[in-house]
């Protein structure tokens, strides 16, 4: 028990450190300036090239998305994630060690180019959080949390990073155990998170651009645009356009759906006119929204 409280410690420590460093100490390997200057590029394409003309700059819940991308990127790291993470690490590796496993790498990709590496752990990670992203939709108590993602009733670059802190658990812990097979660590994830945030941003943002004949391996913002549309068609009623980064996998599995450009498309889900506005009622309602159908039955 000592071993994880000091675990738990040396995270709070360490990446309170992390933080400081990353908002004062500007670099090229610094992923706070990359956020923020990410954000106000496509902004400012937003602005200068709107897709939806009529839409105000500063669209409804701007403000509310742009404390969720700063909450869900490094406060919520800093509050809990970073200790929970590091001690589920070692309590997994501790658990692997019951049976003389020091080590699941499986497969060795240190000879492979560095292109090459970079390539596989890219489409490993996006095709695992396709998946988990499909099952937030189909399952009831995992579309609790992704409803705070769909209530977004206007697209803007920030509702990108408008999603329930426990997706972010549900999807970096899918993808763990793959990855660290494979021999990846934390810090081959950076050039691949900048680029996939990149596309994310991109996908939620005021601009038309589908990137031609690319937009069947790409996700772009017509498409996604439809992924957060109201009215979902009759044959798929979970959900259409699951893609994070990459369209390749709707195109392959048949969940693909764009049937116009859909401009002003009404957005969000069923009953959202009940769903919380602020932040602190957003992420308590899953937790309460449970307990009340628990009361009911």
């Amino acid at each position: 028990m000592e071993k994880y409280i000091k675990i738990i410690g040396d995270s709070y420590y360490g990446y309170f450190n992390y933080l400081v460093n990353e908002m004062f100490y500007p670099s090229l390997h610094n992923y706070f300036w990359w956020l923020l200057g990410l954000s106000v590029g496509v902004w400012l394409l937003e602005i200068f090239l709107p897709w939806r003309e009529k839409q105000a700059i500063f669209r409804k819940d701007f403000w509310l998305d742009g404390f969720y991308m700063f909450f869900n990127y490094f406060l919520f790291s800093l509050i809990a994630y970073n200790a929970i993470s590091n001690v589920a690490v070692e309590l997994f590796n501790d658990f692997l060690g019951l049976f003389g496993v020091e080590n699941i790498v499986a497969i060795q990709i240190e000879s492979w180019p560095r292109w090459a590496q970079f390539l596989l752990m890219f489409l490993i990670a996006d095709f695992i959080q396709w998946n988990v992203h499909r099952l937030l939709h189909r399952v009831p108590a995992l579309w609790e949390f992704h409803k705070v993602h769909h209530s977004v009733e206007e697209m803007g670059f920030a509702a990108h990073l408008r999603f329930h802190w426990m997706e972010t658990i549900l999807y970096k812990s899918a993808q763990y155990i793959p990855l660290a097979m494979i021999g990846y660590g934390l810090e081959d994830f950076f050039i691949v998170h900048i680029f996939t945030t990149a596309i994310g941003h991109l996908n939620h943002a005021n601009i038309k651009l589908t990137y031609g004949p690319l937009k069947y391996i790409l996700n772009n913002p017509v498409m996604h645009l439809w992924h957060h549309a109201k009215a979902l068609p009759k044959n798929m009623p979970y959900g259409v356009n699951y893609g994070i980064t990459l369209s390749l996998w709707d195109y392959l599995f048949k969940t693909d759906y764009i049937p116009h450009e859909g401009e002003y498309e009404p957005l969000g889900f069923d009953g959202m006119e009940e769903f919380p506005k602020t932040f602190w009622q957003q992420v308590t309602y899953p937790f309460f929204k449970k307990k009340s159908n628990e009361a009911a039955e």
